[in-house]
């Protein structure tokens, strides 16, 4: 017989450590000779990106990391070539390779005059055994005063390739060697603005000759590309709106192979990211929002495979007669699973840890919410679920709304034990997939245009009120959470809004105008991405000034707890130290925690475990519920 007890109180067999240990998994997984080869991170060792494979084995062992800061948000890390695996190693952003029979590893990257002062990144394979990668080079001391090229590695040799655009993926090799194509795009255009899809003849030394523009441009964003023949490429673009998978000719003649309003592409974070991989006979393993579908370009249709599985990493690798990747769903966290196309049976390579009992677990019910002005919302409720209680009569639940980053990304409704961390104890959480989130087409994405800070926090806002007249969510116990871009979104509304009593913000951004080249606060990938949000700084500025969290500190509306990595470089820890600076002495109860050898996001399971557990005291501390079994979080005033 379930126990009565307040919301939030309920206890709870699922401990902060076991989100921690849950925040690893798997990363850039490919097929080598026959077998699946994966990055995998491991909290408990500082975050550390191993390379294993599929029988455990670990390629990469400690004290090796094979991450990199290309663009700050890293592209692929490792590349193997025979028995060797190249590698980007964390701690000197050099250029590695292990001899996998006797496990000597040795730089291939000369050592730069300045501390991670030349990064590499999306290691590929390249003419004649060479490696081909993305070389970026600080060249001041400025974030934004940076150089890329295309470069290739033989041996210890090192030469440059090309240097069509600011930022670049590797080059790509044509089946018959005559060809190099690549990915570049300019300030102030974000790769899912506008990208172009060059290609150059590789000549008889390695050289590449000048390239040529086959796709993309003039507000058409090319998100991934793959060689198909000698002749033909593949490409995931947008040119009506929406990322459908195309055939582009060396003369650029374009051919889209399906046409469906679907997202089959997603945003280019991450370099090296794969979206679809041809399975041959005219079919293409592809993602649709995220989840898997197999194109068949002679039927031209999308049809998808596997619906438990409601997200897959961009990942996809062709392997054994169907694909494989990096999988989650409602009932079951993210992990390596190979798909049999013919029976649509998905079965896991690797056992994964056993989650926790469904008992304890939330089941996320997709919604869509409306707005005043009748647009559409996304999003997806994880009710309070503990069999072992239940709470008084009449009593409605503290409700959490849950910002994604980016803002260019989004929520899909998967297992997420740091939601159910809250959901287990009582507290429910919605994910809110607001104006700007992808997977809805580019007139979705663009209704965050020159409107960050208004829409996102209206979105945000209407469906936390919804929930209320629903009688789903407590309206006095309303908080908003989120990091990086859903930092920002959180504090917006915690300034701006009277909807939420309480606001966690994790290493946020608080001052437009200084989150920019000019401002200084910023890395160079994200240096111009205001001019979209916000609007051209020259001409915007009283804009700037009027959406910036802290530029309305004074007018905070709730409690707040922030925390910051002090090594981010994307959100350093810059504003979110003057935000905090303006609030002493207000009276406005408020915690800062910082940690040590943190970037952007946590990596590390200790700081995992020290965020979550103060998040939870947090709200017990606002909305008036005991949180016995964590520290007590000290608030200042």
């Amino acid at each position: 017989m379930p126990r009565t007890s307040p919301y939030g109180t309920w206890t709870s067999p699922i401990s902060a450590a076991d989100v921690a240990a849950a925040g690893g998994g798997a990363q850039w997984l490919d097929a080598v000779d026959g077998e699946l080869w994966w990055a995998e991170a491991r909290p408990a060792e500082g975050g550390r990106l191993a390379v294993v494979r599929a029988d455990g084995t670990e390629v990469l062992p400690a004290p090796w990391n094979a991450r990199n800061r290309l663009h700050e948000y890293g592209g692929r890390p490792w590349v193997a070539i025979g028995r060797s695996l190249y590698f980007t190693h964390w701690d000197d952003q050099r250029v590695y390779v292990r001899d996998l029979d006797t496990g000597d590893v040795t730089p291939v990257s000369p050592e730069p005059p300045v501390p991670q002062g030349v990064r590499y990144g999306d290691l590929r394979r390249g003419r004649d055994g060479e490696v081909w990668a993305v070389r970026e080079t600080s060249t001041g001391p400025r974030r934004t005063d940076v150089e890329r090229d295309l470069v290739a590695f033989a041996g210890s040799e090192l030469r440059s390739l090309a240097a069509s655009h600011r930022f670049l993926t590797a080059p790509q090799l044509s089946p018959d060697g005559r060809h190099a194509a690549w990915l570049g795009w300019n300030h102030p255009a974000m790769p899912w603005d506008e990208t172009e899809l060059c290609v150059a003849e590789v000549r008889p030394g390695g050289a590449f000759g000048p390239h040529r523009v086959l796709a993309g441009g003039a507000g058409v964003s090319v998100c991934q590309l793959e060689w198909e023949s000698p002749e033909t490429l593949l490409a995931l673009a947008d040119p009506d709106g929406w990322w459908n998978l195309h055939r582009v000719g060396l003369d650029g003649a374009l051919t889209k192979l399906a046409p469906v309003e679907q997202e089959l592409g997603g945003a280019l974070w991450k370099v090296g990211s794969r979206w679809f991989t041809p399975l041959g006979g005219g079919r293409h393993a592809v993602l649709s929002s995220g989840r898997l579908a197999v194109l068949d370009e002679h039927a031209r249709t999308v049809t998808p495979v596997v619906p438990e599985l409601t997200e897959w990493a961009p990942a996809l690798a062709a392997f054994d007669g169907g694909v494989a990747g990096i999988a989650a769903g409602a009932d079951r966290e993210s992990a390596v699973v190979r798909v049999d196309l013919g029976t649509g049976t998905a079965t896991p390579v690797v056992s994964s840890a056993e989650p926790p009992p469904a008992a304890y677990l939330p089941v996320p019910v997709e919604r869509v919410f409306t707005g005043p002005d009748g647009e559409r919302i996304p999003a997806y409720v994880y009710p309070p679920a503990n069999a072992d209680f239940t709470a008084p009569d009449g009593e409605l639940p503290p409700f959490l709304v849950h910002v994604h980053g980016g803002p260019t990304g989004r929520n899909y409704p998967v297992l997420d034990l740091d939601f159910a961390y809250f959901t287990s104890r009582g507290i429910g959480v919605v994910a809110v997939n607001y104006g700007g989130s992808t997977g809805y087409g580019r007139a979705y994405r663009e209704r965050l245009r020159e409107q960050w800070g208004v829409v996102d926090v209206r979105d945000c806002v209407t469906v936390a009120r919804a929930l209320v007249a629903e009688g789903v969510a407590d309206p006095a116990r309303l908080a908003i959470r989120g990091g990086s871009a859903g930092g920002f979104t959180s504090a917006a509304a915690m300034t701006t809004e009277r909807t939420f009593a309480a606001g966690t913000i994790k290493y946020p951004i608080l001052d437009l105008a200084g989150w920019t080249g000019d401002g200084g606060e910023t890395h160079d990938f994200e240096s111009r991405y205001l001019d979209g949000l916000i609007g051209p700084l020259d001409t915007a500025r009283q804009r700037y000034a009027e959406r910036s969290p802290l530029t309305h500190a004074a007018a905070l509306t709730g409690p707040v707890l922030f925390l910051q990595g002090l090594d981010d470089q994307i959100c350093p820890p810059d504003q979110a130290d003057r935000f905090v600076k303006a609030l002493r002495g207000t009276g406005i109860p408020h915690a800062y925690l910082t940690f040590e050898g943190e970037q952007h996001g946590f990596r590390r399971a200790e700081t995992m475990i020290t965020a979550l557990e103060a998040e939870l005291s947090f709200y017990g501390q606002v909305f008036g519920f005991d949180t016995p079994g964590v520290p007590r979080l000290e608030l200042q005033r």
